[in-house]
């Protein structure tokens, strides 16, 4: 018997350099619109609420990446790199956090509770928004990807959930469903450390968040949230054996919310020491340094890639910033049925390094 060890092939083996660019430039982007965001909060001319991923952009990246462009995303509140990764438009995240007018809900709602339904036979992705009852998001999913299912389409759908709303009755009756019903669905439950104020060793008593799976007889694996490739090379696996037919599976992700719930948080109950150990693992920085010293990039080329996401940010911010507010005479208007005047469609868009 041989004694000789063998790396295992991992799926971002396969990814081309134009790929691994591709991942730090929707990390990077979605950072950047947050900082903007956050400019334009201290100016108030955010309607609502911000509320930032810092930290855990790479995890939201990682797993949107390994789904097709015509698949389906039901991110949250945290998941701007998700909605980067299918092609949305920044501007569109920008009009929604003023509420414009056109924005995707006409200025009806807020930061990323936006919605794309694409008609039959457009290849674009399904995206429905931030659910704010936490943990229905789970039984939608499901119903998406079994809709397309029972329709022939070959669509997997991914839902992203956070610690606390893991505890809620929704999120395990919808991954009950999709498990007994073998339905095409991914399940990111990201153990950010907090659910608002309150640590996740208060909101569960098993060791590992990915175990809330284990109950419903479906593959659970727990990854490092902050290393964007090896989020990758789960989520390729779960979101492959999906579209097999093989059923649901769940991935958790350990990461770390580096900031309060929202901009009015200062998250003063989380203790330093816990800021500090993983602010020296952001996944943006960590991500960089591997792709140098892997040689996929040289420094420059990256510090190229911060500068244009920081600009394209800024112009898209600028160009939401001069769209108008609703009419205060429409206010009745996508109500009821028959109504077509908020149409659930976003503009996409493709990075510079998408394949032509």
């Amino acid at each position: 018997m041989s004694t000789t060890s063998t790396r295992t092939s991992r799926a971002s083996d396969a990814l081309t350099r134009n790929q691994r660019l591709e991942m730090y430039y929707f990390a990077r982007l979605a950072r950047d619109i947050e900082e903007r965001l956050v400019i334009l909060f201290r100016q108030s001319k955010v309607i609502g609420g911000l509320y930032r991923s810092l930290g855990q952009e790479g995890e939201s990246v990682g797993t949107a990446y390994a789904l097709e462009r015509t698949d389906a995303v039901l991110p949250l509140i945290r998941n701007m790199g998700a909605l980067m990764t299918m092609g949305v438009r920044p501007k569109e995240i920008f009009l929604q956090y003023m509420a414009r007018d056109e924005s995707n809900t006409r200025g009806r709602d807020l930061n990323i509770h936006i919605v794309n339904l694409p008609p039959e036979g457009v290849e674009e992705p399904v995206v429905v928004g931030p659910i704010s009852m936490l943990g229905d998001s789970i039984a939608v999913a499901a119903g998406i990807a079994m809709g397309a299912r029972m329709r022939g389409k070959d669509l997997v759908a991914m839902a992203w959930i956070g610690d606390g709303a893991t505890s809620t009755g929704s999120f395990h009756e919808g991954l009950n469903f999709a498990a007994v019903q073998k339905i095409p669905l991914v399940v990111v439950a990201e153990d950010n450390k907090y659910a608002y104020s309150t640590p996740i060793s208060r909101r569960m008593a098993i060791e590992r968040i990915d175990e809330r799976a284990a109950a419903y007889g479906i593959p659970h694996e727990m990854v490092d949230g902050n290393d964007i490739l090896k989020v990758y090379d789960l989520a390729k696996r779960m979101v492959d054996r999906a579209r097999s037919g093989a059923g649901a599976s769940l991935i958790g992700v350990d990461t770390m919310r580096m900031q309060g719930h929202a901009q009015h948080d200062d998250a003063r109950y989380v203790p330093k020491e816990l800021v500090d150990r993983w602010s020296a693992r952001d996944p943006i920085a960590l991500y960089r340094r591997q792709l140098i010293e892997t040689g996929t990039a040289k420094e420059k080329e990256l510090d190229d890639i911060d500068r244009m996401t920081k600009r394209y940010a800024a112009e898209e911010a600028d160009l939401a910033e001069k769209s108008p507010m609703p009419d205060p005479a429409t206010v009745t208007r996508g109500v009821y049925a028959g109504d077509d005047f908020a149409v659930p469609r976003v503009e996409l868009v493709r990075s510079p390094f998408a394949a032509r």
